[in-house]
């Protein structure tokens, strides 16, 4: 498997946020490696408080995080639909795992993946582990190379149980990441022999949202990115690009998405 990815698709304002925090990734166990993106650990010690701002991925997270004021926690957090915000604050450290879409449900058999979209869940309410025990042994360690080892045993710990519908799950979702080209749910059905329904039945219960969605989605990453990092941007040859049937429609959508005009955040005018 690839190391993990060096980009920061997903990330608003990401030079803003590497200023204000230390952000580390991380490759798991081998075994764990075809499930899972990467972990990722952030450490902050800030005099005055910041938000930080996420257009989330198609995948599901497990938080492990201490705030300041706050007691130690632990949470599965489903796929976000929308902008996700986070105050940060004083000290604080928050250790992730971030699965593939499609890599939660080994891991959860029982548990259809719509059930997360959009929620944020006690770890303890999804896996009858002991709750405290995982916390402290992932968020006490100073050394980080103590965390990320904490983080696979509690995962290898859960499993995961061999699904062939996992695996052509993840396959799915990571050739809609990789391949331009797929613009249309019917015609990307079509390619992969199935039906158009039984695509989106497969998402559903194994990814948690539907093909569209996350066609869409990576659609926003890439135009993000393209806004934090060029000084002028085509946007409508990106819009071309990227499959949109023109520039209004990637301006609805990032708009809809990142909270202003990708114009407006290019310039550094408006952020949220």
């Amino acid at each position: 498997m690839a190391a993990p990815r060096r980009d920061t698709r997903g990330i608003v304002d990401a030079p803003e946020l590497f200023a204000r925090v230390r952000f580390r990734r991380h490759e798991p166990a081998e075994p764990l490696r075809p499930y899972l993106e990467h972990y990722w650990l952030i450490d902050w010690d800030l005099t005055e408080p910041y938000a930080s701002h996420v257009v989330p991925h198609p995948s599901v997270n497990i938080v492990f995080q201490r705030y300041a004021g706050r007691a130690p926690s632990g949470e599965v957090s489903g796929i976000g639909l929308e902008l996700f915000t986070q105050k940060l604050e004083g000290r604080g450290r928050v250790c992730g795992i971030q699965f593939r879409p499609g890599g939660f449900r080994p891991f959860a058999p029982e548990r259809p993946l719509t059930s997360l979209t959009g929620e944020r869940v006690p770890l303890g309410a999804v896996f009858p582990s002991p709750e405290g025990a995982a916390v402290d042994a992932v968020l006490t360690p100073d050394d980080e190379h103590a965390r990320v080892a904490a983080l696979d045993a509690f995962l290898l710990g859960l499993g995961p149980a061999p699904d062939p519908q996992a695996d052509l799950a993840m396959a799915l979702a990571d050739r809609i990441r990789r391949d331009r080209a797929i613009r249309r749910v019917d015609d990307f059905a079509r390619a992969e022999g199935m039906s158009v329904r039984a695509l989106q039945r497969l998402f559903s219960a194994y990814v948690g949202v539907g093909p569209k969605w996350i066609i869409l989605r990576y659609r926003i990453h890439e135009a993000l990115e393209h806004a934090e990092t060029s000084h002028e941007v085509d946007w409508a040859a990106l819009a071309a690009d990227l499959g949109y049937a023109d520039q209004a429609h990637l301006v609805r959508d990032f708009t809809a998405t990142v909270g202003v005009p990708p114009t407006a955040y290019a310039g550094g005018n408006q952020r949220p």
